[in-house]
C-alpha cells in the first residue's frame, strides 16, 4: 500500500460495512487464499483499490525533534488483466519542537504492476513493478525533493496451506514481500534499497480452511501480522539503513479492510519514538461490482475474482 484524498460518500459506505458481517470479494485470492492489502509494504496484486485514509504519526530523527502527522491514500485500477496503474499522495504536516507548524503535499506518486506468475495450488503470486516519485510536485515548505526517483521493483506472496496435515496450525501463515531498487534523476543523491515483508497469519483462513475452532466474531474476521519496511542507501554519503518494525492487526469488514500499526524504529536512525499508523482500505469493487473489480480493457480478470473467504472455503 502508499498513500489519495477526499471522499466523504465512499467513507459513510465504508462505515456502513462496519456494521455488516463479511463478504469479502476480489482483490488478492491465490487458490483459497486471501491476501489482505498491507499497510506499509505494497502487496503484489494488480487490482482496483482504493485505501482511504492513511495516517501515519511518528516522529522524525534530528535536531530539532519534529512529530509528523501524515494523511493520504491510494487509488489503483486495473487496466488488462493483471496490470494496473496506482496513483498516490500524502498531505504532511510537520511539528518541529519549539517552532511553528508547517504543512504541505508530498510528491505526487505514480505506479505500475504487472501480475507474472501464479499458482493457486501453491497459493503464490510473482509480479513486477515500478514506481515514479515526481519530483517537485509537492510542497516546498514541507522540504519535498525537487527531483524524481524511479524505483523498479519485484513483488512476491505465498501462503502456507500446502503444508502437509500433520502441521494444520501454520497453514493460516503467509508471507509477501517487496523489493525496490530507488534511482534518483539528480545524479548527486544516492540510490537506494528499498525493501518490505509481511508476515499474516490469517484467522479467516484458519477458521474456513483449516479448522472451525469457534472463534467468534471479530476476532475470526483478523489477520495479526508484522510488516518490516527498510531503506539502504548505496552510495554518495547516503547514511544509514534506516527502517520500522510494525506488528499490527487488520480486520475484515464487508465492505472494508481496517487497519492499525506501531511503528517501531528498528534504530535511532529511523526515529527517536515509537509511532502509529491506521488505515481504511475500501472494498470499491463490493461497492461498485459494475464499475470496479474487472479491467479497464481485455474482459474480466481472473485475478479479480467474485469469490468470497466464504465461497472459497473447504
Amino acid at each position: 500500500m502508499k498513500k489519495l484524498t477526499h471522499c466523504g460518500l465512499i467513507a459513510a459506505a465504508a462505515l456502513c460495512g462496519f456494521l455488516h458481517p463479511r463478504a469479502l470479494m476480489a482483490h488478492g485470492f491465490e487458490g483459497d487464499r486471501f491476501f489482505p492489502p498491507t499497510i506499509s509494504t505494497d502487496d503484489p496484486f494488480a487490482v482496483d483499490e482504493l485505501s482511504l485514509p492513511t495516517v501515519n504519526l511518528f516522529h522524525d530523527p534530528g535536531v530539532p525533534i519534529t512529530r509528523e502527522i501524515d494523511f493520504g491514500g491510494e487509488f489503483d485500477k486495473e487496466l488488462l488483466p493483471g496490470w494496473d496503474l496506482e496513483f498516490s499522495d500524502q498531505f504532511t504536516t510537520l511539528l518541529p519542537k519549539g517552532s511553528p507548524s508547517v504543512n504541505g503535499w508530498q510528491n505526487f506518486d505514480l505506479g505500475s504492476k504487472l501480475e507474472l506468475i501464479q499458482s493457486p495450488a501453491h497459493e503464490f503470486i510473482a509480479s513486477v513493478g515500478v514506481d515514479w516519485a515526481i519530483g517537485g510536485t509537492g510542497g516546498k515548505s514541507i522540504g519535498v525533493d525537487s527531483f524524481s526517483t524511479v524505483s523498479p521493483a519485484i513483488f512476491l506472496g505465498k501462503g502456507f496451506g500446502d503444508l502437509p496435515d500433520s502441521v494444520p496450525m501454520l497453514k493460516p501463515f503467509a508471507i509477501t514481500t517487496d523489493v525496490a531498487e530507488a534511482f534518483p534523476t539528480e545524479a548527486a543523491n544516492p540510490n537506494s534499497l528499498e525493501w518490505g515483508i509481511a508476515l499474516e497469519y490469517s484467522l479467516i483462513y484458519l477458521e474456513q480452511n483449516v479448522k472451525d475452532t469457534g472463534l467468534a466474531h471479530p476476532f475470526r474476521d483478523m489477520v495479526p501480522l508484522v510488516e518490516l519496511v527498510m531503506n539502504s542507501p548505496e552510495n554518495r554519503g547516503g547514511g544509514e539503513t534506516t527502517g520500522t518494525v510494525n506488528p499490527g492487526v487488520l480486520y475484515e469488514g464487508r465492505y472494508f479492510q481496517l487497519g492499525a500499526e506501531a511503528v517501531i524504529p528498528v534504530n535511532s536512525h529511523s526515529g527517536p519514538n515509537v509511532g502509529f499508523l491506521v488505515n481504511v482500505n475500501i472494498f470499491i469493487d463490493d461497492l461498485f461490482p459494475k464499475l470496479f473489480g474487472h479491467p479497464l480493457f481485455g474482459g474480466h480478470s481472473e485475478t479479480a475474482s467474485t469469490e468470497t473467504p466464504a465461497t472459497s472455503a473447504k
